[in-house]
């Protein structure tokens, strides 16, 4: 009895062989963008932060708000050089940030009726955000303190938009200041780090994180075949 032909692969399907021997990834290094990230959250805090505690007069919420908006361009482009370093969660934090900033300028900017209250409700649901954010940046501890730092101002700007009791204003405003101290010191810390290749000042980095930068360059490239813009789907 003949043997039958090799009928091959079936019809509308492609075998492709094993090009793991021939794949190269090519990484390219950057520097870090969060202390820019860092320092715009501080500088746009104080600025707020000033302007609901009487620092600055209410009439000055357009020109505060002006001073603002170069936020949104800084931590966008923070976020998308985050992304580039296959960092989602800073990059997610750092874009969520921008696009908080460029709603207030917008609405502080523009004296949209019932901006506030809308501003209120925004921040309540960003304090939502913020705790789902928080409960997995523990091993970025840098990260992590000013998210921790940052949630009490949110819900107390959040009560006062919807309230509009003016010692919440207050105490948020004492809130942006001490946010802006801890995100100052992050982005100090941050470029010691980055300028002498070790830690100087205490950041407080574990597991992942701890090991992302002090173990060697395998570790960096474990199960990088798995990572978003290598795989074939996100």
């Amino acid at each position: 009895m003949s043997t039958p032909p090799d009928e091959g692969p079936p019809a509308g399907r492609r075998f492709e062989p094993d090009l793991r021997s021939m794949t190269r990834i090519n990484l390219r290094p950057i520097a870090s963008p969060m202390p820019l990230g860092f320092f715009t959250v501080a500088i746009a805090s104080v600025m707020t932060g000033c302007l609901q505690l009487g620092v600055l007069e209410a009439a000055d919420r357009r020109a505060v708000a002006l001073c603002v908006l170069p936020a949104f361009a800084l931590q966008l482009l923070v976020s998308v050089l985050a992304f580039g370093a296959r960092d989602v969660i800073a990059a997610t934090l750092m874009g969520t940030f921008a696009g908080s900033w460029l709603a207030y300028s917008l609405v502080m900017g523009t004296g949209a009726a019932g901006g506030p209250r809308v501003l209120g409700v925004f921040n309540l649901a960003f304090l939502c955000f913020g705790t789902l954010m928080a409960a997995v940046t523990r091993p970025k501890r840098a990260l992590w303190l000013v998210l921790v730092v940052s949630m009490p101002r949110w819900l107390a700007t959040g009560l006062a938009g919807l309230t509009g009791v003016e010692w919440l204003t207050q105490v948020s405003g004492a809130l942006g200041l001490l946010v802006a101290l801890v995100a100052t010191y992050a982005a100090f810390a941050l470029m010691l780090e980055d300028m002498r290749s070790e830690e100087v000042l205490p950041i407080g980095r574990s597991g992942p994180a701890h090991t992302a930068v002090e173990g060697d360059l395998a570790v960096q490239l474990r199960n990088l075949e798995r990572h978003a813009g290598v795989r074939r789907t996100l």
